[in-house]
């Protein structure tokens, strides 16, 4: 995506929507099944708030400081210390393209076996990892063209989707029936947006307004995340299974399953490769982005070869273990510290912050707190960062610079 190139508001939206409605999505909500119908929703609603806003606060700092995501934690960890967060939002980004892979193929093969006895599940994958490829190539200079018309597309087949999975006889009864703990499916709402941090920035700093920036964002992911997070929920009471494709077979949606999730898992995978190029650029200056992107395309699809799917969720927690004290040492920093490391090779009280806040997870991720883990988190990292960032400030005198300007 050329620097030059701006995104409006629809733009955002309907990118944000698109990011939102995805097989990943639908899968999460599946789990929270258990809850049942009044609990589960409020989990999805309530988490997804806190998360969004928290979400788009950090994109706001994209667009005050027209800095890609990556690049916006220099703000607290200094030029190497982003070096770090770099290598992280790689890996995790990697491990998301492999998910998507492994989740649409897999899906998508399930769906061709039932129409056509068609039963690939590898050549699945590599056909949607090369899809990826080709997606990033062409639309890194088509891309708003491009999103809005394959969102548009997926909001119709949502809808229809939504309409025959809801209308299903048995949701209506079983919907009273289960029981879980609201805390874990909270946890589980709240850790998806925020997943989204390490890219929110390398959109919003495009944005042509700031209502654009804030607004759009919010209202598509918002709406499209709590959307899918409510198909898999449903879909989960009505199949007994988490799994978006058994959800999909049991309301015989037949091709237009397959349109879904075809064209869900490229979207949403576009995202995160090339938002992986942006975080490569951060320490390699001249790397190109649409290289770079087709090359994180390439590795995602070799990786969804030999990752274990099976262990997805505790993919879900080591992420909010990441990136919940991340946004918390940002965000404290530029919007209520007014502090600006970006003249620093690295910075030490963020890094301490940091490696404090993955700790402290760990260490009540076992226990049931109504808010969950990662709020909790957040909360923790952002009292401790203030009073360490506080102290060593009096051990060097002032000097701290405003970031938000």
């Amino acid at each position: 995506m050329e620097e030059k190139t701006q995104l409006s508001g629809l733009n955002l939206f309907f990118l944000w929507f698109g990011a939102a409605v995805s097989v990943a999505e639908i899968l999460t909500g599946g789990y929270l099944a258990e809850l049942g119908a009044v609990k589960g929703l409020w989990a999805i609603l309530l988490g997804h708030l806190a998360g969004t806003i928290l979400l788009v606060l950090a994109g706001l700092i994209g667009f005050r400081e027209r800095l890609p995501a990556i690049m916006s934690t220099r703000i607290s960890f200094g030029k190497q210390g982003s070096y770090i967060i770099s290598l992280i939002n790689i890996l995790q980004l990697v491990g998301w393209t492999a998910i998507m892979i492994i989740e649409g193929g897999t899906a998508m093969n399930v769906i061709g076996r039932s129409l056509w006895n068609f039963d690939h599940p590898t050549l699945m994958s590599c056909l949607i990892g090369l899809l990826v490829g080709l997606w990033v190539f062409w639309g890194v200079k088509g891309f708003k063209r491009i999103n809005t018309l394959a969102a548009s597309l997926l909001l119709i087949l949502t809808i229809v989707m939504s309409w025959v999975i809801l209308t299903h006889p048995p949701i209506a009864a079983d919907m009273a029936k289960q029981k879980g703990a609201f805390g874990m499916g909270f946890e589980l709402s709240i850790i998806m947006p925020l997943s989204w941090f390490p890219l929110i920035s390398d959109y919003t700093s495009l944005a042509r307004t700031r209502k654009g920036a804030l607004i759009a964002p919010f209202c598509g992911y918002f709406l499209g995340s709590c959307w899918m997070y409510a198909i898999g929920m449903a879909g989960g009471l009505l199949s007994g299974s988490p799994d978006p494709t058994q959800i999909m077979l049991a309301a015989n949606l037949g091709l237009m399953a397959l349109a879904i999730l075809g064209l869900s898992t490229v979207t949403t995978t576009f995202l995160d490769v090339y938002s992986a190029g942006i975080s490569l650029i951060n320490i390699f200056p001249r790397v190109s982005d649409r290289m770079a992107a087709v090359g994180f395309a390439a590795i995602g699809t070799a990786a969804a070869l030999v990752f274990p799917i099976d262990r997805y969720t505790e993919f879900l927690y080591v992420l909010g273990s990441v990136f919940s004290p991340l946004i918390a040492i940002l965000l404290t920093d530029y919007f209520f510290l007014k502090c600006d490391k970006r003249g620093r090779r690295a910075d030490l009280t963020a890094t301490l912050s940091l490696a404090a806040g993955i700790t402290f997870y760990y260490l009540i991720k076992s226990l049931d707190i109504p808010i969950g883990t990662t709020l909790t988190t957040i909360a923790f990292t952002s009292v401790l960062h203030t009073a360490l960032r506080r102290g060593w400030q009096r051990r060097e005198g002032p000097g701290g610079e405003r970031a938000a300007g």
